[in-house]
C-alpha cells in the first residue's frame, strides 16, 4: 500500500491532498497494535481486581466480570480480609469468588459476617470452615434465620454431636444446601419404613450426605432394589449399598458393571461381591477398567481371583498395588516367596501385614525397599508362573 501511494505521489503530483487524507483514514480503521493485543475486558477495572486482589487467573477473571461489575472496590476488599482473617487462602478467596462471584457485592458486615460467626459457633473454624464453604459458597446467599439456623439445627438432631456434624459437612455441604422437608426427610422416612435402625440413618447422612437428597421416587427406587438383591434393611451393609447405589445414575451403573462382566464376572458373580463389598461399585468405570485390566492382562490374575477380594477394586493402583507388586516381582525374581503364594491376597491385605511379611523380614535385600518405593516397572507374570502365583 505504502509503495502505490508513493509510485502516485510521484507520478501525479496534485493528488497528494488526497492520498495523505487517505492514509490518514487508514488509521482510523486499522486498529493499533496495541488495541488489538489487548481487548477491553483485559483492561476492565473489574478484571484488574480480580487478577491482583482476588487471585484470579486472567482466563477465569474476564469469565467472572461478566457477572459482576466492581466500581467501588471497598465491599470486596472487605470481604477478603473478612475471609482472610478466618484463615482462608489466597487459593481458596479464589475459589470461592470463581464459584460464586456475588460474594463481592454482599455486605461483609451484615451478610457475611453473621453467617461465618454462627459456623464457627457450631465449631466449624480455620481450615474447616474452608473446606466446607470452597466447594458450595452458595450456602452464604442463604437465609440465616430462616435457612441456615433451621437446617443446622435439624441435623444437629440427628446426629446429636457437633463432631459428627462437621464431619458430615467435610463430605458434602450439599445436604445443608437442599431443602430438607422436601429432600431429607421423606428419605428418612423410607428408610425408617423398611426398617432401618436410627443410628444407621444418621451414618448414611455423616458419611454420604448426597445420597440422602436423592429426589424421593429415585431413592424409592434404589431400595426396592438392594432389598431385591438379599441385603437386610437392618444391617450395616444395607445402608453400603444405598451409599454406593445412590450415587450412580442407573446408566453408570449399568456401565461399571458391563466392565466387570467383560472381564469375566458373571452376573451372579457380580450379585455375591456387591454383597460382599458394596463399596467397590463406588469407584469411577474408568478406575474399575484401569484396575481389572492390570490384574486380569498385566499380572494374569482370574477374574474370580479379584471376586474374592473385592476390596482390590477400591484402592489405588498406583499408590497401594503397584508397589507390592513391585516388591513381589523382586521377591519371586529371587525365589524368595512360595511357589503358592496367594497373591491377590497379598495385594488384598493391610498395609502393616503386608510390610510385615514381604518388605521388614527381606530388609536385607536393597531391591526389595527400592521397589516398594516405586524404582520399578510392572511386568506381567509369564508361562505357568502365573498361574502357581495365582492360586489360592
Amino acid at each position: 500500500m505504502f509503495s502505490l501511494i508513493c509510485k502516485t505521489l510521484i507520478e501525479k503530483p496534485g493528488s497528494i491532498d488526497l492520498k495523505i487524507n487517505y492514509a490518514r483514514n487508514l488509521k482510523t480503521i486499522i486498529p493499533s497494535v496495541n488495541s488489538i493485543s489487548k481487548p477491553s475486558d483485559e483492561r476492565s477495572p473489574t478484571v484488574s481486581f480480580l487478577t491482583h486482589s482476588c487471585g484470579l487467573s486472567l482466563e477465569k477473571a474476564i469469565s467472572v466480570s461478566k457477572l459482576v461489575k466492581i466500581q467501588d472496590t471497598e465491599k470486596p476488599n472487605s470481604s477478603i480480609q473478612l475471609l482472610t482473617s478466618r484463615g482462608f487462602t489466597k487459593p481458596q478467596i479464589a475459589t470461592l469468588i470463581s464459584k460464586y462471584p456475588r460474594i463481592l457485592s454482599h455486605d461483609p458486615e451484615k451478610v457475611l459476617k453473621p453467617k461465618i460467626e454462627y459456623l464457627e459457633s457450631l465449631g466449624i473454624s480455620g481450615p474447616d470452615l474452608a473446606k466446607i464453604l470452597c466447594p458450595y459458597p452458595e450456602l452464604l446467599s442463604r437465609s440465616l434465620e430462616n435457612h441456615i439456623i433451621p437446617t443446622f439445627d435439624f441435623l444437629k438432631g440427628v446426629f446429636q454431636a457437633n463432631g459428627n456434624l462437621v464431619y458430615a459437612l467435610k463430605q458434602s455441604i450439599r445436604v445443608v444446601n437442599s431443602d430438607i422437608q422436601k429432600r431429607v426427610v421423606p428419605n428418612m422416612n423410607t428408610l425408617r419404613a423398611h426398617g432401618v435402625p436410627e443410628p444407621h440413618i444418621a451414618r448414611l447422612i455423616m458419611l454420604q450426605p448426597p445420597s440422602i437428597v436423592l429426589r424421593a421416587d429415585l431413592f424409592k427406587n434404589v431400595i426396592d432394589v438392594i432389598k431385591e438383591m438379599g441385603f437386610e434393611p437392618s444391617s450395616k451393609s444395607f445402608i453400603l449399598a444405598v451409599r454406593s447405589m445412590a450415587m450412580s445414575s442407573k446408566a453408570t451403573w449399568q456401565s461399571k458393571k458391563e466392565i466387570l462382566i467383560s472381564f469375566g464376572w458373571s452376573e451372579d458373580e457380580f450379585r455375591m461381591v456387591f454383597k460382599r463389598q458394596p463399596l467397590f461399585m463406588m469407584a469411577s468405570a474408568k478406575k474399575i477398567r484401569k484396575l481389572m485390566d492390570f490384574f486380569v492382562n498385566k499380572i494374569g490374575l482370574e477374574p474370580s481371583d479379584i471376586a474374592r477380594y473385592p476390596n482390590l477394586l477400591i484402592g489405588s493402583l498406583e499408590k497401594k498395588v503397584l508397589p507390592r507388586w513391585s516388591v513381589l516381582q523382586v521377591l519371586m525374581s529371587k525365589n524368595l516367596l512360595k511357589k503358592d503364594v496367594n497373591v491377590s491376597l497379598a495385594l488384598f491385605v493391610t498395609k502393616e501385614v503386608f510390610e510385615r511379611r514381604f518388605v521388614t523380614s527381606y530388609m536385607h535385600e536393597p531391591e526389595v525397599m527400592t521397589a516398594y518405593q516405586g524404582g520399578l516397572g510392572v511386568q506381567a507374570v509369564g508361562g505357568g508362573v502365573g498361574a502357581e502365583l495365582s492360586q489360592t
